[in-house]
């Protein structure tokens, strides 16, 4: 899970793009990615070279297969399950 809080739009906008292309939002600044390890550190290493430290703030949680099993939803929350392949047209 990578969530975000940014100041600015436009860094908010690369940010946000860049996430939307390794996973999927669930909220408008949160992310649920299943990334290997070095996507994982592709996606952060992007990211850093886009905000600003000193005033916006990413957050990278990474989760066990037994912890994202055991995830409770409610309401119209789902927690959807990984694809199997992508298909490109």
């Amino acid at each position: 899970m990578i969530a975000y809080d940014i100041s600015d739009d436009r860094r908010r906008a690369r940010v946000s793009a860049i996430l939307q292309a390794y996973g999927d939002r669930v909220q408008r600044s949160v992310f649920i990615c299943t990334l290997e390890a070095g996507l994982l550190s592709e996606v952060r290493s992007r990211v850093s070279e886009i905000i600003n430290p000193n005033t916006d703030s990413v957050y990278v949680f990474r989760q066990c297969s037994a912890c994202w099993e055991a995830i409770g939803v409610h309401g119209q929350a789902n927690v959807a399950d990984e694809p199997l392949y992508w298909a490109v047209l």
